[in-house]
């Protein structure tokens, strides 16, 4: 088989790890669902009990206090689960660790697919719009990967495989042009250090917005006093708070240093000028500025939670852009996405 081939197969190799971050999901929303029905289980037992407990006592003319007494026992006594529950409980452990198990084998297999293209083009696969996002897909899942060692990061892993699933799907399909040489602008050692750059921000911002918006919606139910529901199901909005501002923390300086920095040099290098106004440099710039906001609301004027987690997601917004909308809306030197 030649190298060609090799760079065409990729794409298949692309595509099983669709389905089968398509199967982990699946596990994943399964798992969660028992969970609700575990939750639901508990509330009404602990609703029955306490409502029997209490029209027992009315009946021998219990006094308040011992009515009080009840009824903070009978609360207590609804976490203990029955023998149903139990089982439910065992089934939603299973499909969470078959869900874990299904994500770190789409990864790997992702991983599979990205170095045959690398190997089959004989470059680094990150050339066009369809290989930076099997790229950049894969860095989040590793990231991912990384963060369901973590109680929060089990919860997050729902939302993270869908949103690679559909990155990963939208490249096999829409996004995907077949293997071939490097236009001569791209034909520099550049590539690997500026887009790589770019890739690995790319990554580490994704996650980063999937974290801020589980907050907001975290913390939005907590304000609410909801007991029951999606929000209540997700860690403590603090946590997601503290987590997204980490991984932006270490996204920043990798957009800077790549994008910005060595994209400037490489500019001059190419082009005889260090800024030239072109579409994807000032979209650059200003997913810098957003996030540089973002950093620094934080840092000086203390904001946390649900408003750092909006000017997060506008930065991620600007990040979309930059990547989708300048490489199909604007004809520039940095058009060659490969669309």
């Amino acid at each position: 088989m030649d190298l060609d081939a090799v760079a065409e197969w990729s794409r298949y190799v692309v595509v099983v790890a669709v389905l089968v971050y398509l199967a982990a999901w699946l596990a994943f929303c399964a798992e969660g669902g028992l969970r609700s029905r575990l939750r639901r289980s508990a509330e009404v037992a602990a609703a029955e009990r306490s409502a029997d407990r209490l029209n027992e006592l009315i009946a021998v003319g219990g006094s308040s206090s011992t009515v009080s007494g009840a009824s903070a026992g009978a609360g207590a006594g609804a976490s203990e689960a029955g023998p149903g529950d139990a089982e439910i409980e065992e089934r939603a452990d299973r499909l969470g660790r078959n869900g874990r198990v299904l994500f770190g084998l789409a990864t790997l297999v992702l991983a599979a697919g990205v170095v045959m293209r690398g190997v089959g083009t004989g470059r680094t696969p990150w050339a066009n719009m369809y290989e930076f996002s099997i790229t950049g897909a894969l860095v989040a899942s590793i990231v991912f990967l990384v963060l369901a060692r973590t109680v929060v990061g089990k919860v997050v892993a729902v939302w993270a495989v869908l949103l690679i699933f559909v990155t990963v799907g939208l490249a096999a399909t829409f996004l995907y042009v077949p293997p071939g040489p490097l236009q001569p602008a791209l034909q520099s050692y550049w590539l690997v250090i500026h887009v790589g750059c770019a890739v690995l921000a790319f990554g580490l911002f994704t996650v980063s917005a999937v974290v801020s918006a589980l907050q907001i919606v975290s913390e939005r139910a907590a304000d609410r006093g909801r007991t029951s529901g999606f929000g209540a199901s997700l860690p403590d909005s603090g946590a997601l708070d503290r987590l997204a501002y980490r991984l932006t923390a270490i996204g920043f300086p990798i957009w800077t240093f790549g994008p910005l920095i060595l994209g400037a040099i490489w500019a001059e290098v190419s082009w005889g000028r260090y800024w030239g106004w072109d579409p994807k440099e000032v979209w650059a710039l200003i997913t810098w500025l957003a996030y540089a906001a973002y950093l620094h609301a934080r840092a000086t004027a203390g904001w946390k939670g649900s408003k750092a987690s909006v000017v997060a997601l506008v930065g991620y917004a600007t990040v979309l852009f930059s990547y989708f909308g300048v490489n199909i809306l604007f004809n520039g030197l940095h058009s060659y996405g490969g669309l």
